[in-house]
């Protein structure tokens, strides 16, 4: 009974759309079909299926179905297709599916024989999520009636997917209803094409949209020819226009794309991120085409359809005198709510009754009368002359709120008729007597609006063509007797904002004037709306949205209304394709040509794939690249395109190239194709997706080697020989093994592909960085000791007795440990020794001069190094194998480094300089030698001569915050002010991470890494005993000199150092010494990061390990710090100064040192390096907190116990006009500023010491430097960081004047320490008045200065671009050019 049911209510449904089958029939022949194959779906059952949940995207309608689908595994995509098409009701083959969490993913095959378990899906109930998409940019075809009944008949296994295990009467009756539901709930398309939005271009669109709706300007566009030989295409605005027309009106596109009209306009791609008004894209749009249309047909197109007259007068009350001129306009602007007014226009028809309103200029705005020859009152206003073919109005919803000092829309209520009657706002009474009229024309060269300094060309009075209503020439009589329906308007197009004044959304509503159906052109999205949809766009507020509802409350509202005059004898029709002139026919067939090539080309792309391709190259080493082919092509093909991809022709030849499957995250080769050279690639990758889970490698080989195969389930070990003689690790050797093999069959393997003796062998696997473990169970799988599909080995067979200690006790771990925390750094060093004139690097043996000189002087300095070096290395490993109480700070499990040119004992601190001075005196320059040097442009290490002095003054540092600064890590880790963490160079690789390289078997041992003592607060390098910290440092440290792949500057010497990063920078400065030149007291160190921005490392007691390979470090010579030392920045502060911080010096204060004696010390620096001759008694230290000035220190204030100090510390010095007044800390120093609004201007600061924290105090102290009376007296605390700069149009009303308290340290103030600003201004002093104009340009004055300040415009949150419109094809290259 239900089934019949169901069938007789489709078969009703059928009969309503007039199908002639018997869909009851059919019903019943697929209801025996569906039992029939019963025990097929219970087979079906048994398998692992697939759960699809599909999207449809094609239309606003459906973007929120979700279409289900519970497959079995095995179902071929091509059934997917033929199954979505049936419960989606479209025609199969007319849409796509595409995976939907994925960006840019190719669809999916149509004809594809893949199952979906090899498609990549997945089963076991995991969600699949696949969108349903155009087809080439075509929207899905729906099925019809017919189609469907067709569709159940052919395919009845479909059911089996849409019910349980009921195969009963409901399975089919769901399937069916469901089937017809879906059938009949799409509604038809509008029938016209959308264009895409770029980015912000929606308001292009709209226009554009308007303007192609338009039939007069549609057909003129049309009939304009374009001529190739004149002008380039690329560049021409109306060519471009017509081709988006043709587009438009033919294409069977869902939606084309605008960047060609934006090409012709000279715009870039960043022009698509700017949004502009659609009003002002008309007027500049529509004087581009002006501009393009000189000497044709349609010069004159823009004013025949859009311009209109009016006539601007003043008249005298008195003798009725009246001065007029005729102006012209594109659109009329019309007043949503008046200015001052709290209520707004309720409809067009009021606001144009507004328009024409005429005002009475009376009292001090009287008007001089040049009859009466005295000013009188008079009656100004606009009056209407000529109405426009094409009347657009303009709806003024942005206005600027001089309260908030935002820009506002109003989301006033405005209504507009569907036809305007425009006769009433028409002036019949003839007031052209020449004997008592002044007439003038405006002139001017501006369209779009109706005021005089802003008017389109002079408008004749006796146009032979005109397309509108002309008034101005004719008697009252003749204007009486003229058909009122000659000005009745009817209403085709609405523009719409949707959003606020800071940023939104247009879309526009336009009647067809073929059948008058109204559609919604919203970007690409076109459907068809009703007389209650454009209802809903006159606007209004649903309620109160709190304080800052008119600034930014978002409605959707017209904000464009354009009118067609109702004339049938005028009014056009659009051209019909075959009615288009020869020359769009032609287009209009290339365009269709462009559109099948586009489609073709789209088909390839779609069965093209895309994957990454690598390949060791013989000469130019590893190369990427992205292989495309076709799906269709065999492997055989493939290949030959990647070895022309790789340019590996004459290098290599075909024969000795293969394509594997590879990893490169892992460096791993997944596995080879044996036997497969005739498989298509879209099998052997399957199938074609946008990105694949692995890569290609383009392998090659000798012609006498053989390739290896590679199989599914091997692991890839890259094996590293180590040498224990010569202590070297050799470059990586691969091979492939099984997680099931044993150690035993492991090292067999590695033995025959490195020839050791497999007895003897020790195999150490890394399994990651600083994870050493050494393979010694014979039976242990791969697998069991944590092997993974990309290993890292190393292997040793020696006959050494090294296997006979413990692992962590071997010469092999110490000289793997070695090797996994050794970084290279590029070290640059200053170009000559302090105090001296004579070069570091001199030419050795007399005999060679220039670069080689000065390399050998390096060499042999690195040659003495390195010779000290080994003979060291046997003594200690010898030492690291004796009892744990010899195992003290002096000695370690490996190399112990000396300064090459002194000798490690307790006074070596003592010997530096004597050490430094020897080699110096041993290598120096031979008299007469160094000018030659010098001069030798080529000399990498050639020094200019230069002083202490200068060498420091040529340093500049940028201001950092001290704040940071001073934090628990390095100096090396810092914040650059304005963006914020400056990120390590070069990243980190495996020997570059930081970590502790410790192992279990040194647990209880009393040795250290880094024995130096934990870092205190002190910057000192050395302990309270006076014993150099560098000394307990035995890490590796190794220099070589640079090669001129390294660095490029050529005028500083350069080391490249290959260290342990677990030294000290201590231990690292001290063997720096002999390349220095001096002690290691005598030079900092500074890190130079990506953006080549310079900081020093002061933390002697931390280690290198935040640097990381080819980091770069410069030295430069000066005294590093002594214990309690700590380096102060010293910054002049100029309260009344444009820039009111300026770096001076650096300088050194210590702890226990008295303010006045960092002064002693500070001014003769500052004497000498800024010329800045100051008296110490007229100068003061104070904190400075980023630019904020902060507590004044006084002179009897001890650093470190009165006043904190730490690292890269910072304080503002300031010159003071008469002896210090601040005496005591209770004192409070506050920096005032008085504000006249009068003059709309801020007074000089001036400081005021109050005794306590009282408000009465300062008002009684600003009263007494300003002489404003109490009662008078306002005061409030500046904003932001100082000098708290403001724009002065916010000062007034903007900032908290007189807040309600008694003291200083309360909420809103929170005036605790010294360095706050306070403004005051006398009440009674009344604000300027500003005119409109005058505020308009003294905010634009406001906004430059306080821009060039760093400081925000609050009342303007974002710049915005002006709206051009290029005829040359785009803006000029120069920077000036506006």
């Amino acid at each position: 009974c239900m089934i019949h049911a169901d069938i007789g209510s489709v078969s009703a449904s059928a009969d309503m759309q007039g199908c002639n089958i018997d869909i009851v029939s059919e019903m019943k022949k697929l209801f025996v079909l569906v039992f029939v194959t019963v025990e097929q779906i219970h087979n079906a059952a048994e398998e692992p299926r697939v759960l699809c949940i599909i999207q449809d995207i094609t239309s606003a309608k459906t973007v929120n179905e979700r279409l289900t689908f519970n497959l079995p595994a095995s179902t071929a995509l091509s059934k997917l297709y033929e199954d979505v098409a049936h419960k989606a009701g479209y025609v199969n083959g007319s849409f796509d599916l595409a995976w939907g969490n994925t960006q840019d993913m190719a669809p999916l095959d149509h004809s594809g024989e893949l199952s979906l378990l090899n498609s990549g899906f997945e089963p076991g109930g995991k969600k699949n999520f696949l969108q349903l998409t155009d087809k080439d940019g075509e929207q899905p075809q729906i099925t019809s009636v017919l189609n469907v009944c067709s569709h159940l008949h052919n395919t009845p296994f479909r059911l089996a997917f849409f019910g349980g295990r009921n195969l009963g009467a409901s399975l089919l009756s769901t399937a069916c209803t469901l089937t017809v539901f879906n059938l009949f709930s799409h509604a038809p398309t509008a029938g016209y094409v959308g264009l895409v939005n770029q980015a912000m271009t929606c308001y292009l669109n709209s226009l554009l949209q308007t303007l192609f709706m338009t039939p007069e300007f549609r057909n003129a566009l049309y009939n304009w020819e374009f001529e190739e030989s004149e002008e380039d295409p690329v560049t021409s605005i109306p060519y471009q226009l017509q081709r988006l027309f043709v587009l438009l009106q033919t294409s069977k596109k869902r939606a084309i794309e605008t960047t060609d009209v934006t090409r012709s306009f000279g715009w870039d791609s960043s022009e698509a991120w700017q949004q502009h008004d659609i009003q002002e894209l008309c007027r500049v749009m529509f004087d581009a085409l002006e501009q393009k249309w000189k000497q044709t047909e349609q010069a004159d197109l823009i004013n025949q359809l859009y311009q209109g007259k009016l006539k601007d007068y003043v008249r005298c009350l008195e003798c009725g005198y009246e001065s007029w001129r005729i102006d012209t306009y594109l659109d009329i602007p019309l007043v949503i709510r008046p200015f001052g007014a709290s209520q707004a226009y309720g409809s067009v028809e009021e606001a144009l009754q507004a328009f024409v309103q005429p005002e009475t200029l009376d009292g001090p705005n009287q008007y001089f009368c040049e009859r009466c020859k005295k000013k009188c009152d008079a009656r100004k206003g606009l009056r209407f002359l000529h109405f426009p073919y094409l009347l657009t109005l303009q709806l003024k919803r942005f206005d600027f709120d001089y309260t908030t000092m935002h820009r506002i829309k109003l989301n006033d209520r405005m209504t507009f008729p569907e036809e305007l009657d425009m006769s009433p706002f028409i002036d019949v009474e003839d007031e052209k007597s020449p004997q008592t009229e002044s007439c003038t024309d405006s002139g001017a060269e501006n369209e779009g609006s109706c005021h005089s300094d802003q008017m389109s060309n002079d408008f004749s009075t006796d146009d032979c063509v005109d397309e509108g209503i002309c008034l101005d020439s004719t008697s009252s009589t003749e204007r009486v007797l003229k058909p009122k329906n000659l000005l009745t308007f009817e209403l085709f197009s609405v523009m719409v904002h949707s959003g606020s004044a800071a940023g939104g959304h247009y879309y526009a509503c336009i009647k067809s004037f073929s059948d008058g159906q109204w559609c919604s052109f919203n970007d690409q999205h076109v459907s068809k709306i009703t007389q209650d949809d454009i209802r809903k766009t006159y606007g209004g507020s649903s309620g109160s949205r709190g304080y800052y509802s008119s600034a930014f409350a978002s409605s959707t509202n017209a904000y464009m209304l354009i009118y067609r005059l109702k004339d049938p004898s005028r009014n056009a029709k659009y051209l019909a394709v075959d009615d288009l002139p020869e020359h769009i026919k032609t287009l209009v067939l290339k365009e269709k040509q462009s559109e099948e090539q586009e489609k073709r080309q789209r088909e390839i792309e779609r069965n093209t794939c895309k994957i990454k391709l690598f390949c060791v190259h013989p000469v130019k080493m590893m190369m990427e690249s992205k292989l495309e082919v076709h799906k269709d092509k065999t492997l055989r093909e493939a290949t030959e395109m990647a070895y022309k991809l790789m340019e590996m022709e004459g290098v290599v030849s075909l024969d000795c190239c293969r394509l594997v499957k590879y990893d490169e995250f892992h460096e791993y080769l997944e596995r080879s194709y044996e036997g497969e050279e005739d498989t298509p690639m879209g099998l052997l990758l399957g199938g074609v997706k946008s990105s694949y889970m692995f890569d290609l490698l383009l392998e090659t080989r000798r012609p006498e080697q053989v390739f290896q195969p590679y199989k599914p389930g091997e692991v890839m070990v890259k094996v590293h020989v180590v040498d224990l003689k010569t202590e070297t690790i050799a470059s990586p050797i691969s091979v492939r093994a099984y997680l099931n093999q044993t150690i035993t069959e492991f090292k067999q393997l590695i033995a025959q592909a490195t020839g050791l003796c497999a007895e003897t062998m020790r195999v150490v696997l890394e399994r990651c960085y600083n994870d050493l473990r050494l393979l010694y169970v014979p039976n242990k799988t791969l697998k069991a000791e944590g092997f993974f599909r990309s290993n890292k080995v190393f292997v040793e067979s020696s006959e050494l007795t090294d296997h006979e200690v413990a692992f962590a006790d071997s010469l092999l771990w110490k000289l793997l440990d070695r090797h996994g925390n050794t970084i290279r750094l590029l070290v640059l060093l200053p170009e000559q020794s302090p105090g001296t004139n004579r070069t570091l690097c001199q030419k050795v043996g007399g005999d060679s001069d220039g670069q080689e000189g000065d390399r050998k002087c390096v060499e042999a300095i690195l040659e003495k190094s390195t010779e000290k070096l080994k003979s060291l290395s046997l003594q200690q490993q010898q030492s690291s194998s004796t009892s744990d109480s010899q195992k003290s700070s002096d000695t370690s499990d490996f190399e112990h480094i000396e300064s090459p040119n002194h000798d490690v004992d307790s006074n070596s601190s003592l010997h530096v300089a004597a050490d430094s001075r020897e080699l110096e005196n041993r290598i120096r320059t031979p008299a007469g030698s160094g000018a030659g040097n010098s001069s030798d442009p080529d000399n990498h290490f050639t020094c200019e001569e230069r002083s202490d002095s200068e060498v420091n003054n040529d340093r500049s540092t940028s201001s950092v915050d001290s704040d940071i600064l001073s934090s628990s890590h390095s100096s090396d880790t810092l914040c650059n002010a304005d963006s914020g963490p400056i990120q390590l160079a070069n990243g980190l690789d495996s020997h570059s991470i930081t970590s502790s390289r410790r192992s279990k078997a040194h647990e209880g041992k009393k040795e250290t890494w880094d024995t130096a003592e934990e870092d205190s607060g002190t910057d000192s390098e050395y302990d309270d005993n006076g014993k150099s910290k560098a000394e307990a440092q035995y890490l590796y440290f190794r220099a070589e000199p640079c090669s001129q792949d390294d660095v490029s500057l050529d005028t500083q010497k350069c080391l490249v150092i290959h260290v342990d990063k677990r030294i000290t920078l201590a231990a690292f400065k001290q063997n720096l010494e002999p390349y220095v030149g001096v002690a290691s007291t005598q030079f900092k160190v500074f890190r130079v990061y990506a953006n080549n921005q310079e900081f020093e490392s002061v933390r002697l007691n931390e280690t290198l390990s935040s640097f990381s390979d080819d980091n770069k470090i410069t030295i430069r010579l000066g005294r590093a710090l002594k214990k309690g030392e700590y380096r102060v920045k010293v910054y002049q502060l100029l309260v009344n100064e444009p820039e009111p911080c300026k770096f001076l010096v650096d300088t050194v204060f210590a702890k226990g040192m008295t303010v006045r004696q960092s002064k002693e010390e500070l001014l003769p620096q500052l004497k000498e390096q800024t010329k800045l001759d100051l008296s110490i008694d007229r100068v003061r230290l104070r904190k400075k907190t980023w630019k904020n000035p902060g507590t004044v220190f006084l002179d009897y204030h001890v650093y470190e116990e009165d006043i904190s100090i730490s690292s890269n510390w910072e304080v503002f010095l300031e010159v003071l006009d008469e002896p210090e007044k601040m005496k005591s800390m209770s004192q409070l120093a506050v920096l005032t500023r008085r504000w006249n609004p009068a003059t709309m201007k801020l007074g000089p600061f001036q400081e005021v010491i109050l005794e306590s924290s009282g408000v009465e105090e300062l008002k009684e102290k600003l009263s007494e430097i300003s002489g404003i009376p109490l009662d008078n007296l306002d005061f409030a605390k500046g904003r932001g960081t100082f000098p708290c700069d403001i724009s002065v149009l916010e000062i007034h009303q903007d900032l908290d004047w007189n807040p309600k308290v008694s003291t200083l340290n309360v909420w809103p103030l929170y005036i605790c320490d010294d360095g706050a600003v306070v403004l005051y201004r006398d009440s009674t002093e009344e604000p300027l008045e500003l005119s409109e104009d005058e505020r308009n340009e003294l905010m634009k004055k406001e906004s430059s200065r306080l821009l060039k300040t760093g400081h925000r415009v609050s009342y303007s949150p974002r710049k915005e671009k002006a709206l051009k419109i290029y005829l040359d094809g785009g803006p000029a290259k120069d920077s000036g050019h506006d």
